[in-house]
């Protein structure tokens, strides 16, 4: 059985860690917000479910601009979500229960509330206080045009005009000020809040957008062109490291004195990037001097194809194993449509444009979906390296296509004009019983609807039920830490088309059917399967099996 105990400094290799999205976990007081008491709470959901870790997505001071990332104090908690004595409840508590504690950290902006932010405008242009920012004099004869064609994600320029005629840089909400890294005193805040978080008994934390610290903010600022502002196909058209704020090599300098923090614990804290970025410049984060692990996204966004996803797990594991790291694999997070509404779109769809149908252009086959995912997830399981799981996938939730617009809270769908619809769908609360007025998150209404489907999906009506997802979840979760064993797979040769089949150790097996028709299953004692199995020998579509 693996070690994946606190004594050993190298649990996170191949650990399941579960995303808490705090806002719509658990709501213990009543007001429709999930908080951490609601999270502590529930923690013994996470240990019967058997993961290793909970990642708590930000619970920080913030009006909620960007969901949370829109920080107004890294050191300290959202009154609404709680204080820091529920903090330390909550992580003491998962730590008794065997669960590691990793946190998100946002570097890359702070709130425009943030006491830095407001400083800022009140000293003026030229001050010490704007030099933590990115403040820039405007283009045009009167400084009223954008310093640069910078775009921000969220649709629209990133560069917003103040009163005083300077411009900030937020490569992200307006709300979302972008700080200026190669500043020294900004630097030195953060490796404060490191050490504050980690002394608390933190053992991790998950860097937000980890490629966008640096930017070349030597004058004059350039302009990106035609080469695109967001997204990974922006970086395969420069010289890599030497885009304008995407993924420069300076960078590393900042995550390789972290490393050095994170190692004066012990155990050392670990860290995994959120970068964005091309598979060979995603390895320069998980260098062993740096975070030591970063999100694999093409994992998530393979399509569910045999031949893709082995091409892309055997670059996976190349990559991480060239950076001395350990691979990640993800299906799901607060930032994408759920895989079991994903997996059943055709290859081509427009996410967006479904979503403003409200998932009905094209109608979705739910039942295919569950299927779909629950292949998946015992895939996913099987790999080598670590596992994050979002909190609503052991339910098997779908996404909430049809949430109303006078009800939707992303940022991204006002300021693209309600061209885009966001990410709300994906964080509805989660239902933990069959009635009530938001299905036992809490004693209310919950802050985004849910749909009376969700009453069939809620762990009250899954646990203990034979064929759940829940269950599914937590036999598999049992089964894999009993199973693991190095951290290499062996793809078997001469598998059938559409069938991906490899061996991690002597005693275990994983094969994955993605293909519309049966095909013979290899021998051996069929230890899971993802869907029953309807005759011996035989592996429907859409189905995954563990083999002993």
């Amino acid at each position: 059985m693996a070690d994946l105990s606190s004594r050993n400094p190298d649990w996170w290799r191949q650990a399941v860690i579960y995303q808490v999205y705090p806002r719509s976990f658990a709501d213990a007081d009543g007001d429709g917000l999930g908080d951490l008491r609601g999270v502590t709470e529930r923690l013994d959901h996470l240990a019967t479910l058997g993961v290793d870790a909970l990642w708590l997505s930000p619970f920080y001071p913030s009006e909620l601009a960007d969901g949370g990332y829109d920080v107004a104090d890294h050191r300290d908690v959202d009154p609404r979500l709680g204080t820091l004595d529920d903090f330390d409840a909550m992580a003491a508590e998962a730590h008794r229960l065997g669960l590691k504690v990793v946190v998100d950290i946002v570097p890359n902006h702070t709130s425009h509330q943030h006491p830095w932010f407001q400083e800022a405008l009140r000293a003026g242009p030229g001050s010490a206080a704007r030099e933590r920012y990115v403040f820039r004099r405007g283009r045009g004869a009167g400084g009223e045009l954008p310093p640069t064609d910078w775009q921000s994600v969220f649709g629209g320029s990133a560069w917003r005009r103040v009163p005083d005629g300077d411009w900030y840089l937020h490569l992200f909400a307006p709300e979302q000020p972008d700080l200026n890294w190669a500043n020294d005193e900004v630097r030195a805040d953060f490796r404060t809040t490191l050490r504050f978080w980690s002394d608390r008994g933190v053992d991790g934390f998950r860097v937000d957008v980890a490629h966008g610290l640096a930017k070349d903010l030597s004058e004059p600022l350039r302009d990106v062109g035609d080469l695109g502002a967001t997204g990974e196909e922006a970086l395969l058209r420069v010289e890599p490291g030497t885009h304008p704020y995407w993924d420069r090599d300076e960078v590393h300098e900042i995550y390789r004195d972290w490393r050095k923090i994170f190692d004066a614990y012990s155990p050392p804290r670990t860290a995994v990037a959120e970068a964005w970025v091309p598979d060979a410049r995603r390895a320069l984060y998980a260098r062993p001097d740096e975070l030591g692990q970063a999100f694999n996204f093409e994992y998530l966004q393979a399509g569910w194809s045999a031949e893709e996803l082995r091409r892309v797990i055997t670059g996976s594991l190349a990559t991480a194993r060239a950076a001395g790291a350990s691979a990640t694999w993800v299906l799901s997070n607060h930032d994408v449509v759920r895989h079991t509404s994903r997996l059943v779109l055709l290859p081509g769809t427009d996410e967006n444009a479904w979503l403003l149908s409200g998932g009905t252009a094209p109608a979705l086959d739910q039942e295919a979906g569950l299927r779909r995912a629950r292949a998946a997830t015992l895939l996913m399981l099987a790999l080598p390296g670590s596992a994050y799981v979002y909190q609503g996938e052991e339910l098997g939730l779908p996404e909430v296509a049809d949430l109303p617009a006078e009800v939707l809270r992303d940022p991204i769908w006002e300021q693209t004009g309600h061209a885009r619809k966001g990410r709300d769908g994906c964080r509805v609360p989660l239902p933990w019983t069959t009635t009530g007025p938001s299905y036992g998150f809490g004693s209310g209404a919950a802050w985004l609807p849910q749909p009376p489907s969700f009453a069939s999906y809620a762990v009250e009506a899954q646990a203990g039920a034979e064929g759940s997802t829940l269950e599914l979840y937590r036999t598999a979760l049992r089964l894999r830490r009993k199973l693991l064993e190095g951290e290499t797979l062996t793809w078997t040769p001469d598998a059938p088309a559409g069938v991906l089949d490899f061996a991690r150790t002597e005693t275990w097996r994983c094969v994955t059917n993605l293909t519309a028709e049966p095909v013979r299953l290899p021998p051996g004692e069929v230890l899971l399967a993802a869907t029953p199995l309807p005759e011996t020998g035989v592996l429907p579509p859409d189905t995954t099996v563990w083999l002993g």
